[in-house]
């Protein structure tokens, strides 16, 4: 049988495991929040982003004098230790949960407290010697902690996403090199539009992609704002004077993130808009990544009746009932997770709207649905780059004839025979079945010289002059 420690607090006593770092209310935790199955441990850098905090705060009562110079270094020390992946196990609370983000305040100040604990050579729970609320939670609130923490991490995780969205753009704009010479028929509305090049094609998926890279990073630098120093409500009780500035300035040099204090800690404190913002900027590349991946099953359908254009790497047998089908299940997947995305966005806002007065107690659910978006994103971003895009292949011969048997040539007659003409010739090649080509020489409106140059498909991939 388990041995246990037992705790104290507000509601009275507890059994802690013994060999726990979390303490009473990291536990109560444990047993009241049984929600997402998503523990704090599941985001190492929302875990780093407490360390950064816990440590900042530290700095900034040791420097102020609050402190005492043994416990502010055996606190610094395990802050670094959780920094560099050490302690993430002992980080077990639902990551929704009630109490505004105490919990998670609280399993950060329990664990750094009981770790220093045992490097004094004292026993866990021994509080006297170091408290998680008295010394780790010294001039803080979990409502100015948790969210500059929430911050830190995310700041983290959008570098990680960052990094991730590069790589599928590089590997898009690869295809649209490899794919540059290939002709085939542009379409809008799903019907013959113009002629183009398949690799304009795949270097409009890498540029639409690119496009968010610079959005997600202006909307996470609003991030850097914290509100550290308010304490519980923005005025600050219980922090000595100049604590903000410092703390935050301590925490730019722990983090490497360029922190800055709140003008107005009683607004930053439960203000969530730069949660919301970028929510949208995931949302925007969800939207975009659901779009490219619809196009690649078009492209790829058939193999005898769709498009057939582009083939998809094979990953899996498509069916338990018809032999031979092969499903695009790389595009499927990333669907499905730019879904999950929109309806974490909605979350997003809802929890947002839900603040009330001077505190948003909806920041669990609100950082969670962020932070699992970031890691679904960074996981379907590399399945569809490694598992998909780079081991696209192009059916030219397809593409070719597709577009020598299109009616949507014709639009490059307009300037030459007029509107209602080539649209005589486009009903008629309909009707007949006869090639836009063969009807104009027959009916004598051009040379053959004239026409081969007007049609030739790689004069209508960009302007030119008559």
């Amino acid at each position: 049988m388990e041995n246990f420690r037992k705790e104290s607090d507000l509601l009275g006593e507890l059994n802690v495991p013994i060999n726990a770092y979390y303490g009473v209310q990291t536990q109560r935790a444990i047993n009241n929040f049984k929600i997402s199955g998503q523990l704090l441990s599941s985001y190492p850098q929302f875990i780093r982003g407490l360390a950064y905090v816990k440590k900042a705060a530290a700095k900034t009562n040791y420097e102020l004098g609050l402190l005492d110079e043994k416990l502010y270094f055996n606190i610094a020390e395990v802050c670094d230790e959780i920094i560099n992946g050490e302690l993430h196990e002992q980080f077990p609370v639902d990551m929704i949960q009630g109490g505004a983000g105490t919990s998670i305040n609280m399993n950060a100040n329990e664990v750094i407290a009981n770790r220093v604990l045992e490097k004094l050579g004292k026993n866990k729970g021994e509080y006297q010697f170091c408290s998680p609320n008295d010394h780790v939670n010294l001039s803080q609130s979990t409502n100015d902690t948790y969210p500059t923490a929430i911050k830190m991490g995310l700041l983290q995780m959008n570098a990680i996403l960052v990094e991730k969205l590069e790589k599928i753009v590089e590997a898009f704009r690869e295809k649209g090199k490899e794919f540059h010479d290939v002709i085939k028929m542009g379409r809008t509305q799903l019907q013959d539009a113009v002629p183009m090049t398949l690799g304009q094609e795949f270097e409009a998926f890498a540029a639409t992609l690119e496009e968010d890279i610079s959005k997600l990073n202006n909307n996470a630098n609003l991030f850097v704002e914290v509100n550290m120093g308010a304490t519980a409500i923005g005025t600050g009780l219980n922090a000595p004077v100049g604590y903000a500035t410092l703390c935050a300035k301590n925490l730019a040099q722990i983090s490497g993130f360029p922190v800055v204090s709140a003008p107005d800690l009683v607004e930053a404190t439960p203000d969530t808009g730069s949660y919301v913002i970028y929510s949208s900027a995931m949302k925007r590349l969800a939207v975009k990544l659901s779009k490219i991946c619809n196009d690649l099953r078009l492209l790829s359908s058939g193999p005898r009746a769709g498009l057939f254009e582009i083939n998809l790497p094979p990953m899996q047998p498509g069916s338990s009932i018809m032999p031979g089908k092969v499903n695009p299940v790389i595009p499927e997947v990333v669907n499905q997770v730019c879904f999950k995305v929109f309806g974490n966005d909605l979350t997003v806002t809802f929890a947002a709207e839900a603040g009330q007065l001077q505190l948003n107690v909806m920041e669990p659910v609100l950082s969670h649905a962020i932070m699992e978006n970031i890691h679904f994103l960074c996981n379907a971003l590399d399945t569809l780059r490694e598992k998909c895009v780079v081991g696209i292949t192009v059916n030219r011969e397809v593409c070719l004839n597709m577009v020598k048997h299109s009616i949507g040539i014709v639009t490059a007659l307009n300037p030459y025979i007029g509107y209602k003409h080539s649209t005589e010739i486009a009903k008629e090649a309909l009707q007949t079945g006869k090639s836009v080509y063969n009807l104009v020489l027959e009916k004598g409106i051009l040379t053959q010289e004239k026409l081969d140059e007007i049609l030739d498909p790689r004069h209508m991939l960009k302007p030119h002059n008559k």
